[in-house]
């Protein structure tokens, strides 16, 4: 049986595929202060020692190594800024996770 996949593991396995180091990939990432991401802090998210610390991470990263942003949220267990925003309704949400269940089995 296949590990599941993970938000480390796809960030890997992409990088990997398009022929960029770790060291490579952190110097494409920026953190909200304009600094690079760390090398140490790439290879800790993938490796699962870390979660990504921002959304805006969560999105350079899928941009970059071109990945779904919706599906790299769910990855990190998180939901996108975009969804957030549209402040639906909790009986909105619940709907909308029930047909997504129902979809994922």
């Amino acid at each position: 049986m296949a590990d599941a996949p993970s938000f480390g593991r796809s960030i890997a396995e992409a990088r990997k595929r398009i022929g960029v180091s770790q060291k490579g990939l952190a110097a494409m990432l920026k953190r909200d202060d304009g600094m690079c991401v760390s090398p140490q802090y790439l290879n800790d998210i993938e490796h699962s020692r870390r979660h990504p610390s921002t959304d805006w991470l969560i999105t350079q990263l899928a941009n970059v190594l071109g990945l779904d942003t919706d599906y790299m949220y769910f990855l990190a267990g998180r939901v996108s800024p975009d969804l957030v925003a549209m402040n639906a309704s909790p009986e909105a949400v619940a709907l909308a996770m029930t047909v997504l269940r129902n979809k994922l089995n």
